[in-house]
């Protein structure tokens, strides 16, 4: 049985561990930010996923309006989620990625659903996502949080919207052990 995941707020300690599980366990154009150069995790990709993260860390409330945070399951990180400011502090975007190993195995869902509860902590009324037609897990996980979701046809974005009134009341994220 797989634990609940948690989300983590990102420290130099969790950055580090999840850098390594991106490294390991996922390719660069999964989890970040296009960077300039060789495809692969060459020493400036891994510095420009360190630079992004810790650019996040003031949170919401901080100059970029987003935060990042790390999916732990079992006491191990398995993927980073963020939140971010839309035009309004009532909606939010998400995003997600899991390492290659923990795919397939309901932690996405649960996931996305302590995004909402995070994201409920607030005076946040709507979640939003955006991937691909191709992405089958990220539309599972956003069908199986009673996602509204929209494809454009044209270049197979899929848009998600979640009410949150759907969401549990939350514990807050955890701090860094």
């Amino acid at each position: 049985m797989i634990g609940t995941p948690e989300l983590r707020h990102v420290d130099e300690e969790i950055l580090q561990g999840l850098l390594a599980v991106a490294v390991n366990d996922a390719a660069s154009d999964e989890v970040m930010p296009p960077v300039a150069g060789p495809p692969g995790w060459t020493p400036a990709r891994q510095d420009a996923f360190r630079a992004w993260h810790w650019a996040r860390r003031p949170g919401l409330a901080g100059p970029l309006r987003e935060s990042t945070f790390a999916i732990v399951v079992d006491g191990h990180i398995v993927g980073s989620a963020r939140l971010a400011c839309r035009d309004s502090q009532e909606v939010l975007e998400t995003g997600m990625w899991l390492a290659r190993s923990a795919r397939g195995r309901g932690i996405g869902t649960a996931a996305l659903q302590a995004l909402l509860n995070e994201a409920a902590r607030g005076n946040v009324r709507l979640l939003v996502a955006e991937t691909t037609a191709t992405n089958l897990g990220a539309i599972a996980a956003l069908r199986r949080n009673d996602a509204r979701l929209t494809t454009d046809p044209h270049n197979g974005h899929v848009h998600a919207q979640l009410p949150l009134n759907q969401a549990q009341p939350p514990p807050p994220a955890s701090p860094n052990p």
